[in-house]
């Protein structure tokens, strides 16, 4: 594919926030807390197709009470990161695959697609205007947030003709420390986060907000997030809040990684693909296997499963230290960070953070408007 793309983002005059401010709120981020100068915007009609794209300041939205994301739920997001690289340029991971996934949650909420260098274009536009609020630090990233919403004023019940695409950044905390707090993991045999035919594999809205409800009783109960099982049988495990999991079996040849294989239910992660492919990299047998919750408890008591950890854009990697339902409970391994979790995460952030070699392709190096380091 053409990465030349065919919409032009126009830069609009705006005022950014003073440096000195600016550095106080990169001293400590926390997550979707704080925002940078700008966003990008691009339109899209039936009649128009994708037209005003604008690197302007960020501003709020001004919608009609009939605005029909509000109405029927069509809306759809990423999440990616760009980090800091101290010859001036900034790097964003795995942008492209990111547009991939975005147009396939596009096409399931029945919104146009944006071409593929289109949706890179627009990352790297907001990139090249608030480079300066990629922080330097190991760990801290800049948070991109892609997301497209049915913009028409309409009540009738069907798709949108209108949408607004949008690209907002905000300065994030480490993806963990050097030693990670595990988490415990609360799990839910009441509620479903997604149904085969359903929107489980899209970065839709409602597929968050419906799972808040079962949140609150992972809270309640002093876990961290909810394991979501499948919904027919309610014993195959799926998903850690909306993370992809991670189990690390031992055997006779070494560990071996194992992730429930993508099922039409789960997200695709990014982060779980990177994954996939550097611990096959780095010795690392890998499977795609289901799981049940009672074989994963059994295989902790028994000593089989010695490590387990949630993956994504927000955290990277972290550790799971226990897990918790309504009847029983059971520590992973010794409750810490095991060594092969933690032997990914930090290559991984070496890829990153650009000290080791990119062999996967996985980093966009983006020039930036800094006037200094």
């Amino acid at each position: 594919m053409n990465d030349v793309p065919a919409l032009e983002f126009i830069r609009a005059r705006t005022q950014s926030i003073p440096a000195e401010r600016r550095a106080e709120l990169l001293a400590t981020p926390g997550f979707g807390d704080t925002y940078s100068d700008h966003m990008v915007t691009v339109r899209w009609s039936a009649e128009q197709g994708w037209h005003d794209a604008t690197v302007g300041p960020l501003a709020a939205f001004s919608l009609h009470p009939a605005t029909m994301a509000l109405h029927y739920g069509q809306t759809i997001f990423e999440g990616l990161k760009a980090f800091w690289r101290p010859n001036g340029r900034r790097a964003l991971f795995r942008a492209k695959d990111h547009a991939r996934r975005f147009n396939s949650s596009a096409r399931r909420m029945a919104m146009p697609t944006l071409p593929e260098q289109d949706f890179v274009a627009a990352l790297e536009a907001l990139l090249r205007a608030d480079g300066a609020w990629v922080p330097h630090v190991r760990g801290h990233s800049l948070y991109l947030r892609p997301f497209m919403v049915a913009s028409e004023t309409h009540l009738g019940n069907r798709p949108a003709e209108e949408y607004l695409f949008a690209v907002i950044g905000s300065p994030a905390r480490p993806a963990s420390s050097a030693t990670p707090k595990p988490i415990r993991l609360w799990a839910d045999t009441e509620h479903i986060r997604a149904a085969p035919g359903g929107t489980g594999e899209a970065k839709c809205g409602g597929n968050y907000g419906g799972a808040f409800i079962a949140q609150r009783h992972a809270t309640a109960n002093d876990c961290h997030q909810v394991v979501w099982l499948d919904a027919r049988e309610r014993r195959y495990i799926e998903e850690a809040g909306g993370s992809n999991l991670f189990f690390v079996e031992s055997g006779p040849q070494g560990p071996r990684l194992r992730t429930p294989p993508l099922s039409g239910t789960l997200l695709a992660g990014v982060t779980r693909d990177s994954i996939l492919r550097l611990a096959g990299s780095l010795g690392y047998r890998v499977a795609e296997e289901p799981l049940t919750l009672d074989e994963w408890e059994q295989g902790c008591r028994d000593g089989r499963i010695t490590e387990a950890f949630a993956c994504g854009t927000a955290r990277a990697i972290v550790p799971v230290g226990h897990v918790v339902s309504a009847h029983r409970d059971w520590p992973v391994g010794d409750g810490s960070a095991g060594p092969v979790t933690s032997r990914l995460l930090e290559a991984l952030l070496d890829i990153q953070y650009g000290l080791v070699p990119d062999a996967f392709g996985w980093m966009r190096l983006v020039d930036t408007d800094l006037e200094e380091e």
